[in-house]
């Protein structure tokens, strides 16, 4: 209570200094001072992190925290956490057993399928990507060195590096070619008595056109079954849907580098998974058994949450239950049905204002417009969409935009050529209501 008065009459003691206060104001924030210390105290005592309506058209916004969850996953997660679990124990023995079984089950399922010659692959899970590739570098090529295409030294979120990466693993980086062209021959070149390992890093949140040159897959497998070598492809998102579904066609999936023959593959659950935040390894299992046997392995392994939830996301793809996966949903999503919502939206919205005899302040229209993937996956991928698009004849953009930031639920919007946007493609449909009603309260 103390603190929240202290914080209360520091903001009031700002707005004086900074004349932000004329007599009449300060008299009206003096007489609703009570009002503000209980709305700071609230403020103070509530949880920081809160869902928001994401009407931005990134369907796996990073900022916004990438993928959301099916109900079976939270459902999953929730009695998981409220109760005791199986998690290490073995109900068929009685004896401990490993967490590892409780996806590896559905990965072998859903990642046997068309694989020459059949080599037993086995996933394990750790936190995020970043530490999957840490992990795996690591196990493989510790004190010795990874050959790697300049063009793929690649940043990702939170401006790490892949070379950062690689440097905590305690291997040492083999650069070969330029930022545009590498050749196989670069590859074999390179290799010497300290390669342990060949690494081929998906760019995934950028591309390079016009003058390039990149081996293809089939071309790095042969080299690294020909010296004897294992083949690690870090393809950060991760599909384990056919994307070209969609008509994304330059998204390599897990089991598209798997059945090339790459011999360890890793990718984020959060992201084209459409799963929990986690860093999966997929590949041959005597290379995974080396990771598991990590002592790193234990430091970065996750809880029983993201087993839960990532166990009720797989089931569903091995169900082929798809639209279970928002994610997936959303990005199936034809722009009619976003267009049928988008229109009953701006109908309803108007014949509100229109009903209440008062001065029209919003403008509400539908337009053409594109979603992204996002979350460093897909860079060039659009999906078309139909956008409402909003003026206010009070308010700028960003004014308008920052009121519905201030909502409850908060909405976070796009700001285009002067105009808010909403793209519903990213909205859940039983958030249309909500959304209407802040609409409306904006009038």
């Amino acid at each position: 209570m103390t603190e929240s008065v202290r914080v209360v009459l520091a903001r009031l003691r700002r707005e004086i200094a900074d004349g932000r206060l004329d007599e009449k104001s300060l008299d009206l924030a003096l007489s609703g001072l009570a009002q503000a210390i209980e709305r700071e105290l609230r403020r103070s005592l509530s949880c920081s992190l809160r869902p928001v309506i994401n009407a931005t058209g990134v369907i796996l916004h990073t900022n916004l925290g990438r993928a959301p969850l099916d109900a079976s996953a939270i459902d999953h997660v929730r009695d998981t956490a409220t109760t005791y679990s199986n998690l290490e124990f073995s109900l068929d023995s009685g004896e401990r057993g490993k967490r590892d079984v409780h996806v590896d089950r559905l990965f072998q399922k859903l990642l046997a399928d068309g694989i020459s010659n059949e080599p037993a692959i086995s996933t394990i899970v750790v936190n995020n990507n970043a530490a999957a590739v840490l992990l795996a570098l690591n196990s493989l090529a510790e004190s010795g060195e990874v050959i790697v295409s300049r063009g793929e030294l690649v940043e990702i979120g939170g401006s790490f590096r892949i070379p950062d990466v690689m440097a905590k693993s305690n291997a040492s980086l083999r650069e070969v070619g330029t930022t545009n062209r590498t050749r196989i021959a670069d590859y074999e070149r390179a290799i010497n008595e300290r390669t342990r390992l060949l690494l081929r890093v998906h760019r995934s949140n950028f591309e390079i056109t016009g003058f390039t040159e990149q081996p293809a897959i089939e071309e790095l497998v042969a080299l690294s079954r020909r010296r004897n070598i294992p083949l690690m492809e870090d393809l950060g998102s991760g599909a384990l849907f056919d994307l070209r579904a969609i008509g994304i066609t330059d998204e390599p999936g897990v089991l598209d580098s798997l059945r090339a023959g790459v011999d360890v593959v890793t990718y984020s659950g959060d992201k084209l998974l459409g799963g929990p935040q986690a860093g999966l390894i997929s590949g041959r299992a005597d290379l995974v058994a080396r990771m598991r046997s990590n002592s790193l392995f234990r430091a970065l392994r996750v809880d029983k949450l993201t087993y839960a939830a990532l166990e009720a996301t797989l089931l569903a793809y091995v169900k082929r239950e798809h639209d279970a996966v928002p994610t997936l949903r959303m990005m199936r999503l034809s722009t009619d049905e976003i267009a049928r919502r988008a229109e009953a939206l701006v109908k309803q919205v108007s014949s509100e204002l229109a009903d209440r005899n008062s001065r029209r302040l919003l403008k509400l229209e539908t337009a053409d417009g594109e979603s992204v993937i996002g979350g460093g996956a897909a860079p060039s991928a659009t999906l078309p969409t139909r956008l409402v698009a909003i003026t206010h004849a009070d308010l700028s953009a960003d004014e308008l935009a920052a009121r519905l930031r201030s909502a409850d639920p908060p909405i976070i919007a796009r700001v285009e050529e002067g105009r808010v946007l909403l793209d519903l493609r990213t909205v859940f449909p039983e958030q249309d209501g909500v959304l209407a009603e802040c609409l409306i309260a904006l009038n």
